[in-house]
């Protein structure tokens, strides 16, 4: 029975991405074996929203890229110790059925044994950096446990994505994410490892101010728009695209995890006005820089 906080919009999809809009890649795309997406559809129905994409990750890559995306970065997290390798595998595998066309994240559980040597491996076998999620992996950026993800990043020149924005905040969390989750925290690490490229998703949502001047403060630090252009959440950010640094921005839809059609945030920038520049850095040129991709 669905149960959920935040409802869904029934607004028209279209059949391919807007004509107006450059290369796409879209930079922030979950995948997920059967099982644990089936858990992740049970969570939000009953603490967020109704997920209206409820697809297996094969399908969820192909569903963007038959439709004009050019390119996926896929993202996963492991939600206890001791999956991370199977997770790893399997995001391996995904990626060669779309050569040229994914690139895949590794996760890693922080503070469980052989973290370096699990991402070592991942990244041998062709994923391309790591994805984490403060709120579900109850993490705290500046604990020892998370020094040996920072230094395999760094020494393998892998980037790090981390969900460390407060919010969303939600009791069904095992831990407080604005306990665990502050800007000055974020700004802690990417001091500490400046050779460490670190994104951090959905604008860092809600400390827009704080993560405006970081990105302009720091080069190592990246943020991705997901979900923030929808005009979906009652919070705003104070700040227009074009006010903040043009090449630290990229552009992510959280696809299939989100509540309206796939490409309503798309429609949106086709439709700003925002110059040909800007609309170019953040939909393609960014996340090539970020995530070492080879447009094919």
């Amino acid at each position: 029975m669905k149960e959920s906080i935040l409802p869904e919009i029934q607004d028209v999809e279209g059949a391919r991405v807007p004509d107006a809009l450059p290369l796409i890649i879209d930079a922030h795309v979950h995948v997920f074996p059967d099982a644990i997406f089936k858990m992740i559809w049970q969570w939000f129905d009953r603490f967020a929203w109704s997920i209206r994409y409820r697809l297996s990750s094969a399908e969820v890559l192909r569903y963007l890229l038959s439709r004009g995306v050019g390119h996926v970065v896929a993202l996963q997290y492991a939600h206890k110790p001791g999956i991370a390798r199977e997770l790893n595998r399997y995001m391996a595998t995904l990626c060669q059925e779309f050569p040229g066309k994914v690139t895949g994240m590794a996760t890693v559980f922080p503070g469980e044994e052989d973290g370096g040597a699990i991402l070592r491996e991942a990244f041998d076998s062709g994923l391309q950096g790591v994805k984490l999620h403060a709120h579900v992996q109850c993490f705290d950026m500046n604990s020892e446990a998370m020094d040996v993800i920072y230094e395999t990043c760094s020494l393998a020149g892998k980037p790090l994505t981390m969900h460390v924005g407060r919010e969303p905040k939600s009791p069904a969390y095992k831990c407080d994410p604005y306990v665990l989750c502050n800007a000055d925290k974020l700004e802690q690490v990417i001091k500490n490892y400046p050779k460490l490229n670190v994104c951090v998703p959905h604008l860092g949502v809600d400390e827009f101010t704080s993560y405006k001047q970081l990105i302009e403060k720091y080069d190592n630090l990246w943020l991705d728009t997901a979900m923030l252009l929808a005009d979906y959440f009652p919070i705003r950010n104070p700040f227009t695209l074009d006010e903040m640094r043009s090449d630290r921005i990229m552009y992510g839809s959280d696809f299939p995890n989100i509540p309206y059609a796939w490409d309503r945030e798309l429609k949106w920038l086709a439709e700003s006005g925002l110059r040909k520049e800007l609309l170019e850095s953040m939909l393609s040129r960014n996340a090539v820089e970020f995530y070492h991709i080879c447009p094919g």
